[in-house]
């Protein structure tokens, strides 16, 4: 059942920001009221979408009782019905409790895992197949770091995303991937199983993390670079060093200016993705963590190049589309890894 002083409230909520934003506003209020009336039109078009639904079915069972309409409601209810569960179901998903940090930029860290330098290979296919990804959502895919391996691999890249909805869709990604293929390496045709790590990273807004300069430690160092005439002869790569955590991050691109501005919005986000574990940590502590928010550890999917098959062990979902996969063709698993999470959420919350 949908709670109708819910629905009341939400609709009452949405009605005082639209006489709010078409009266004065103060200019420091206007982006704040902006988005939370954006956030709350679809919400309220499907209410209201329901809400027509019901009284068309109950105007169409008054007319039952009249003869001369009888026949028509009688022609119109079976339609009706047919709507209604459907269009509750799509209410129940839009009043579900929105992750706060599901709108904002991402930070996505990948790492070889076990494998050595087939890891790295692997790692790269993964960037390649994000930033395709990334490209077809329409959004910003911007490189922070990249070092790479001497095979062309991956040793660790870390990556700015941005756009509308990045962290909603891109938050599933976290965890051990898990290849298995005949590596370029390999000479004997034997099938090998390596791994990378990734993790998906809501961005730190200022007013999410205040950091004290007395908590933190800032190195320049010499950037080294592929070797030769290409090695940095200046010392313009940073080092900050989080005294309280112990968290180290590096940004080693050119301009040192950058490197600080990288390196301590790496950390801020790191600091915000800590305390965000930590407290839906304490929510879930009686509880499976809900999908997307688990143990980066855990190995969420394995990727069989001989088969063509993708699985992902957490809705042990398969796919034989492992091509257009690595090309960046991620909807159907994310759409569906959304569909079991939204599942879990309202299985907890009895509806």
């Amino acid at each position: 059942m949908i709670a109708e002083d819910k629905i009341i409230q939400l609709i009452n909520r949405f009605q005082f920001l639209e006489a709010k934003m078409s009266g004065d506003v103060a200019g420091s209020d206007i982006a704040a009221l902006a988005k939370e009336y954006s956030d709350l039109r679809p919400v309220v078009e499907t209410v209201t979408a329901y809400k027509d639904l019901v009284t068309q079915i109950a105007d169409a069972e008054a007319m039952m009782s009249d003869p001369e309409m009888k026949e028509l409601a009688a022609m119109e209810l079976p339609d009706l019905k047919a709507q209604i569960a459907g269009s509750e179901h799509a209410v129940q998903l839009a009043l579900l409790p929105k992750d706060a940090a599901d709108g904002r930029p991402a930070l996505l860290e990948i790492r070889p895992g076990t494998g050595g330098d087939e890891a790295a290979l692997f790692a790269a296919d993964l960037l390649r197949m994000y930033q395709r990804y990334a490209e077809g959502q329409g959004w910003t895919f911007e490189i922070l770091e990249h070092s790479q391996s001497e095979l062309g691999g991956v040793k660790e890249a870390t990556v700015r995303i941005a756009g509308e909805g990045v962290f909603a869709k891109m938050k599933y990604e976290s965890g051990v991937h898990r290849v298995q293929r005949v590596p370029e390496t390999e000479s004997g045709g034997r099938i090998h199983t390596s791994a990378a790590t990734v993790a998906v990273l809501p961005e730190a807004e200022d007013v999410d993390v205040q950091i004290a300069t007395t908590d933190i430690r800032i190195d320049t160092m010499r950037a080294s670079g592929a070797g030769g005439q290409h090695v940095n002869t200046t010392d313009s790569a940073v080092r900050i060093t989080h005294i309280p955590t112990g968290l180290i991050v590096v940004s080693a691109e050119k301009s040192q200016h950058r490197n600080r501005e990288i390196a301590m919005q790496v950390l801020k986000t790191r600091l915000f993705d800590l305390e965000r574990q930590r407290v839906d940590g304490e929510r879930s502590a009686d509880r499976k963590a809900q999908v997307g928010t688990g143990d980066r550890s855990e190995r969420i999917r394995t990727y069989n190049f001989p088969q063509g098959r993708m699985t992902d062990h957490r809705i042990n979902m398969t796919l034989y589309s492992l091509g257009a996969i690595m090309q960046g063709d991620l909807a159907e698993i994310i759409a569906a890894l959304t569909a079991d999470a939204q599942a879990t959420l309202l299985a907890e919350m009895g509806a």
